[in-house]
């Protein structure tokens, strides 16, 4: 019997949906520029397997996200300081790591809770 390997994120598609500078995404992900420009260009895997949860953290995001809004809505949610984040944007909880607070919100959203 064999066991599935999960599907190789790609740090570039999840940046690109999140309109996202490789030095953002490599704070967000608590590695190096020069980790993600590898990941990217030698389409390798990221060694860290905290960053790898966070990069799975993030391409959740985008697939919740692009299923609530549309790719420019977004970027506009996730740029917009809310009330539900108490007037922080969903980059900036991301940035410290509260991954899970912005997937609620926009699970919220998805089923039609949102605030």
């Amino acid at each position: 019997m064999t066991t599935a390997t999960p599907p190789r994120l790609d740090p570039a598609k999840i940046r690109q949906k999140l309109s996202l500078s490789q030095e953002k995404l490599s704070s967000l992900l608590k590695v190096s520029s020069k980790t993600v420009n590898r990941a990217e260009k030698q389409h390798l895997p990221l060694k860290d397997p905290d960053a790898q949860a966070r990069l799975a953290k993030l391409d959740e995001i985008v697939t919740l996200g692009l299923m609530v809004y549309t790719l420019d809505g977004l970027k506009e949610f996730l740029t917009t300081p809310l009330p539900v984040f108490d007037r922080y944007t969903a980059l900036d909880l991301m940035q410290i790591g509260q991954f899970d607070r912005v997937i609620s919100a926009l699970a919220a959203d998805f089923e039609g809770l949102g605030f």
